[in-house]
């Protein structure tokens, strides 16, 4: 079984399986477009200590596997599309609605790190684990 961080946490390819995979749509490429380095940083300054921990390390699992040259075409289309869903303020479960607002945003997270695990090596979990981390102290 492959561990992704040994720091503090020991989290498994499992514990990153979707709860729903209704709430992730079926096209999440088309969401690419909304994606941006600097909508990502403003919406993560926002909304991080509502994500919590591990979705938090998702998005940046995910952030920096796009830098990877070695991921896939149809890899990052995946990444930049649920990134680009993740920025967006409305989608399937609007993030505006009290507890369960991320809940379509987090689903598809963990099913995209599911998708792309192959391309997550141990530096870019170093690298999420180290910027959640950072992020959470603020």
């Amino acid at each position: 079984m492959e561990v992704i961080n040994e720091n503090k946490h020991d989290y498994k390819r499992e514990d990153f399986e979707p709860q729903s995979k209704a709430l992730v749509p079926s096209n999440i490429e088309r969401y690419g477009d909304h994606y941006t380095d600097n909508g990502l940083t403003s919406k993560l300054r926002k909304v991080a200590k509502k994500l919590g921990g591990k979705a938090l390390e998702a998005v940046l699992t995910l952030y920096y596997v796009l830098r990877s040259p070695s991921v896939s075409t149809a890899d990052k289309a995946k990444i930049y599309g649920v990134l680009g869903y993740f920025i967006l303020p409305f989608d399937i479960v609007p993030d505006l609605l009290p507890m369960v607002g991320y809940a379509d945003d987090i689903s598809a997270l963990f099913w995209v790190v599911n998708v792309v695990w192959k391309n997550i090596t141990p530096e870019v979990r170093d690298q999420a684990r180290a910027k959640a981390v950072e992020i959470m102290s603020k």
